[in-house]
Order: structure tokens, then sequence, then C-alpha cells
């Protein structure tokens, strides 16, 4: 990964991680944007939450702590979760100093 990433990067490396996650499903609504739902629009299953978790891992390290950020927030606050939200939370885990 380059030392900075900007959220577009991360939105197309999104995309290809739900794409081995969910398969050619995620092609039948559209493109994915920054307000696609993972709830409403991507019907994201607890499941596929799991792998893109791994995935996540694997393409960014431990610096993105995905399970930790979720595990933050409220029940209502997951089930409202967009693509947007997550490009953002990883650009900046991703730009964050080292020693932060």
């Amino acid at each position: 990964m380059p030392e900075t990433v900007t959220e577009p990067d991360v939105l197309a490396e999104i995309e290809r991680i739900l794409l081995e996650v969910i398969g050619d499903d995620l092609l039948l609504d559209g493109p994915l944007t920054m307000e696609t739902s993972f709830d409403e629009d991507l019907q994201l299953e607890s499941i596929e939450f799991v792998a893109l978790s791994e995935k996540l891992l694997e393409t960014y390290g431990e610096q993105v702590d995905f399970v930790g950020w979720l595990a933050e927030m409220e029940l209502d606050d997951i089930i409202a979760l967009t693509v947007g939200q997550l490009v953002a939370f990883v650009a900046g885990q991703v730009n964050a100093p080292a020693d932060a």
C-alpha cells in the first residue's frame, strides 16, 4: 500500500473485496457508491461481515481494526452503515501517523 491513500482508492479496493465476498450479485444493483448501505442495499449477512473483516485485515493489516470499530457502534449504527463510512474509516486509519 502506498503511504497515503485516497478515498477513491479505498472505495475501489472495498469494491474489489466485496466482489470476492458477495460475488457477482454485487453488480446487480448498479455501481457501488459512498452512499451504498451494507444492510439495505447490499443485504450483507453476518458471515459476509466476517469475510469482509478478514479481507480488510489481509489488505491493510492490523492498522485497520474493522472488528474493533464495529464493536464501538450501537446496533442501529451498524445496520445503517454505509460504504462511505467504511471508506472514511479505512482511509483515516491507513493515513494516520504510525505512532497515533
